[in-house]
């Protein structure tokens, strides 16, 4: 665990198809990035032109975990970081926000994208004090993440587990609940757990712009209530103001006041 970045582990051997939008091209698009394709323009697009509010959603998803990095590192004193459905380096990663804060801090991240593997480069700088990797899995397959990350890791010390906007990708609720409590019983006491996603029973705009994206053929996206994602924390200690929309979760002292946006998170510790 001396090494200041781990190069990537390859799970699958995955070409980029450009010719089906992709997730997290789309969302990077969305963000203002680069590394989109045509195809991943034209989705976003017509997503937006049904939604104009995704842009909104996906720039507070990425406010909201920004300031769950910082309150990780500044106030529960976490050091380590187990990032799974990292989506294409954007401003203000994982490692960025808890490295600027304590240099000593070490992060994996986990996609299964090839384009993202293409780009952790980007996601391997680190301070020297620090360490980040890179591992090439699936969210589906935790026991592969758990063996990998505990090579950058010392996963007997509190740990939080960042998933951020990727269990809306398991079809199935009660498979996305099994991976989370898989995760998190791996992590010892005083880890933590992020999550958000979006939320169905917000705004039926977005439902519809979701469904009508699903539909398109590109990978699914599923929407779950508020309710179905504050299940994912049974049995961990919710830090205020629990489970809410993402631009009311303890936003910045004096930013203005942000409207309620149909994407949920939350942030819990394990007792």
């Amino acid at each position: 665990m001396t090494d200041p970045a781990t190069a990537p582990e390859p799970a699958t051997h995955q070409k980029i198809d450009t010719s089906v939008p992709h997730s997290a091209r789309i969302w990077n698009y969305w963000l203002g990035g680069k590394d989109n394709y045509p195809v991943d323009e034209a989705a976003g697009d017509a997503y937006t032109a049904v939604f104009p509010g995704i842009v909104t959603i996906a720039r507070g998803s990425r406010a909201f975990l920004r300031r769950n990095i910082a309150y990780l590192v500044s106030e529960a004193g976490i050091r380590q970081f187990l990032d799974i459905g990292t989506g294409l380096p954007t401003a203000e990663n994982t490692h960025e926000v808890a490295q600027r804060l304590a240099p000593e801090a070490r992060i994996v991240y986990v996609d299964n994208d090839p384009m993202v593997l293409a780009h952790a480069r980007a996601l391997l700088y680190s301070s020297r004090e620090g360490a980040t990797a890179y591992i090439d899995a699936d969210v589906t397959d935790p026991d592969r993440i758990l063996a990998t990350a505990s090579e950058t890791l010392d996963l007997t010390r509190p740990t939080a587990l960042v998933l951020s906007n990727i269990l809306g990708h398991v079809a199935d609720y009660d498979r996305a609940r099994s991976i989370v409590d898989r995760l998190m019983d791996a992590l010892p006491p005083g880890s933590y757990l992020s999550v958000n996603d979006g939320s169905r029973g917000i705004d039926p705009v977005f439902e519809q712009a979701q469904d009508a994206y699903n539909d398109s053929g590109a990978i699914p996206y599923n929407l779950r209530t508020v309710d179905a994602i504050t299940g994912y924390f049974d049995g961990l200690e919710l830090v205020e103001p629990g489970v809410v929309s993402v631009t009311q979760w303890r936003p910045e002292p004096g930013s203005p006041a942000q409207e309620i946006v149909a994407e949920h998170g939350g942030l819990a510790r394990k007792p």
